[in-house]
């Protein structure tokens, strides 16, 4: 079997996990998966101080990608993964794991992949979200207090001290590798551009 690796990348809130949520019901569960940054990132629970301290959770370092390049490359080859599971409560790796099975289209969803050349090397398409910090905050504000148990102060200090000069530095940058940008505006006719060139592949 084909496996075709769809990148999409942008700044955290920006709509990365809807994009790709989207198209992969449209394009139907039975013909794709969606792998998370977020389940690569380091056990730092013995670094954790408070919410909003810290731990930079948006910098490159707090990531395994080594670890989800090797996934990439089994996924590629046909194999089966065993994708790790982080808790954001406790902010520490479980022992478990989640089997994936590899798909003909495996979305690959997070705010640094484009800047891991080990990453990017098994991307096939690349997709980069644009969207306003303003808007992107709002929605992180959001999803943090009610999804993960966060306080809004530690929500905003995180994302100015950390979120924003992350994204700064790493990911717009990383707009440039991209394929194609999707925005506010065109979200939709995109997502319907690309279920229609993901189709075509099956």
């Amino acid at each position: 079997m084909s496996v075709l690796i769809v990148g999409v990348a942008g700044g955290s809130g920006s709509g990365k996990t809807t994009f790709a949520a989207r198209l992969k019901e449209k394009v139907g569960e039975e013909n794709c998966c969606v792998l998370g940054q977020d389940s690569y990132y380091i056990d730092q629970s013995n670094k954790f101080d408070h919410d909003g301290g810290a731990v930079n959770f948006d910098h490159p370092n707090s990531l395994d990608f080594d670890l989800m390049s090797e996934h990439l490359k089994q996924l590629k080859s046909g194999s089966e993964i065993q994708v790790p599971i982080y808790d954001f409560a406790t902010h520490s790796r479980s022992k478990e794991a989640i089997p994936m099975k590899p798909s003909k289209i495996v979305f690959v969803d997070g705010i640094l992949i484009f800047s891991q050349p080990q990453v990017v090397r098994y991307l096939d398409h690349m997709l980069y979200i644009d969207c306003p910090e303003d808007l992107r905050f709002s929605r992180r504000l959001n999803r943090d207090v009610k999804e993960r148990g966060r306080t809004e102060e530690g929500v905003t200090n995180q994302f100015y001290k950390q979120v924003k000069p992350m994204h700064d530095e790493f990911v717009e940058p990383s707009k440039e590798k991209a394929c194609d940008i999707i925005n506010v505006e065109n979200f939709d006719e995109k997502v319907e551009k690309w279920l229609e060139k993901l189709i075509s592949n099956l």
